[in-house]
């Protein structure tokens, strides 16, 4: 099965977050949809996941990564360096959650908001659920 990142389709950061993976994931690991898409809240309703949560969701073989660690499990996947950030997980998820809620619940102050959810380029539809 594929690996599922699912993100705030209105938010800047998020946005940019998805570009950054996908220039990283030249062999196509992850697929994407936004948590305001009809994909996303049917994939939120098959986990369990509460709609509450507006963070990044990595849904990879049929278990469920959130905040943190849905950044940490995708960045050891992503080309280049970036997969030795998995050695972060050694700090606490209670700390790393709280770096990761401190950014995120100032995301669309600092790096602003859409009025819609994103649309992908021809070239990157393929990696789009919706």
């Amino acid at each position: 099965m594929e690996s599922i990142i699912l993100f705030d389709g209105v938010c800047n950061l998020c946005h940019s977050g998805v570009q950054f993976i996908i220039k990283r994931d030249t062999k196509g690991y992850f697929k994407f949809a936004s948590l305001q898409s009809e994909t996303g809240q049917m994939l939120l309703n098959k986990y369990g996941v509460s709609k509450k949560i507006d963070s990044i969701i990595l849904i990879e073989n049929e278990k469920v990564y959130i905040k943190s660690s849905a950044a940490l499990r995708i960045s050891r996947s992503l080309d280049g360096y970036w997969r030795y950030l998995i050695i972060l997980k050694v700090i606490p998820p209670l700390i790393r959650d709280f770096l990761y809620d401190s950014v995120a619940k100032n995301r669309y102050k600092w790096f602003g908001k859409k009025d819609s959810c994103m649309l992908p380029s021809l070239e990157m539809k393929n990696r789009f659920l919706e």
